[in-house]
């Protein structure tokens, strides 16, 4: 097994290295003037089983195209298999037609992975979990679950939990996390008037004298985890703290979580996080290594990745 890092998240690639006590392979990733991508890998991969870890964060398309290269490169120097390990999948949002003459370009970047030569794919919490049909190759889609609930368990206990799904479509991920806790869960009606922005309209549960823990998959702009947990305030709510797996935090985002009435934002760390984001006071940040590591380690040695999350 050969562990292999692109520039998107190096110090995670490090941390899930170390999990496995290994090293990551010796590999140069650079652009040139015109921003062409070049890719060598600067060891011996023939016959090897090669694990890329790269997430398509911002700048999306430049670390997808490292990750395609790598990949190719990998394809031509003879590695047995290759695993694109994505602990963000780019592009996931638009997972769906939403109008006329729109893409579906989570399709789309499925289909350049498994013809860059990808075998099998490893990602967490995507956007939509029909994405994992996309793939025409075997896909591992593991939850930040299991991170999330122990921090939750040793910083929250039981008492007045209630969890919290900041829109309808996130429903199902709640619900999972509120079993995890034996505690209720709420929802946050929203309606948003254009892209970009959401209203929130109504809040079913009772939240009164209630400690809420928000839970979504992602934060990009902050304004729906801003104004559901001001919503759930003003139903009452005793606190107000939210758990997303992935941290994209765009523009102003930090800056918008830091004057909201959340307690905390709690992330992972599958996208790196910015200097902002690190010193700010209102956001703590969870490592997923841990997972992403056993993960690894189970698929090189074909033991079943599920078992992960039975408990």
């Amino acid at each position: 097994m050969k562990l292999l890092s692109c520039n998107a998240n190096r110090p995670l690639a490090e941390a899930i290295a170390d999990y496995l006590d290994t090293r990551l392979t010796r590999s140069e990733v650079k652009t040139f003037s015109d921003q062409e991508i070049f890719v060598r890998i600067d060891e011996n991969v023939r016959g090897e089983d090669v694990f890329v870890i790269q997430s398509t964060s911002y700048p999306a398309n430049d670390n997808l195209m490292q990750l395609l290269i790598c990949m190719d490169a990998l394809k031509r120097a003879s590695a047995r298999r290759i695993t694109a390990v994505i602990p963000y999948f780019g592009y996931a949002r638009q997972d769906r037609k939403t109008d006329g003459r729109t893409p579906i370009s989570a399709k789309l970047v499925a289909n350049l992975i498994h013809s860059a030569g990808a075998d099998r794919v490893l990602t967490v919490d995507l956007h939509a979990g029909q994405i994992q049909g996309f793939f025409d190759i075997p896909t591992d889609n593991l939850f930040g679950s299991p991170v999330m609930v122990d921090d939750i368990k040793e910083r929250y206990g039981k008492a007045d939990l209630i969890v919290v799904s900041p829109d309808v479509g996130g429903v199902v991920r709640a619900r999972s996390l509120a079993k995890r806790l034996e505690a209720d869960l709420a929802i946050v009606d929203k309606r948003r008037p254009e892209a970009g922005k959401s209203e929130v309209m109504n809040i079913i549960g009772d939240v009164n004298g209630k400690r809420c823990i928000m839970l979504d998959d992602m934060c990009d702009s902050g304004g729906t985890l801003a104004n559901a947990a001001a919503a759930l305030k003003e139903h009452g709510a005793k606190s107000v703290s939210a758990y997303v797996t992935h941290g994209v935090l765009s523009n102003n985002a930090v800056q918008r979580i830091e004057k909201s009435v959340l307690d905390e934002l709690v992330m992972t760390d599958s996208i790196q996080p910015s200097q902002d984001a690190i010193k700010s006071k209102s956001i703590r940040i969870l490592p997923i290594s841990p997972l992403l590591g056993e993960a690894i380690r189970r698929i090189a040695n074909e033991e079943s990745v599920s078992k992960l999350f039975e408990r």
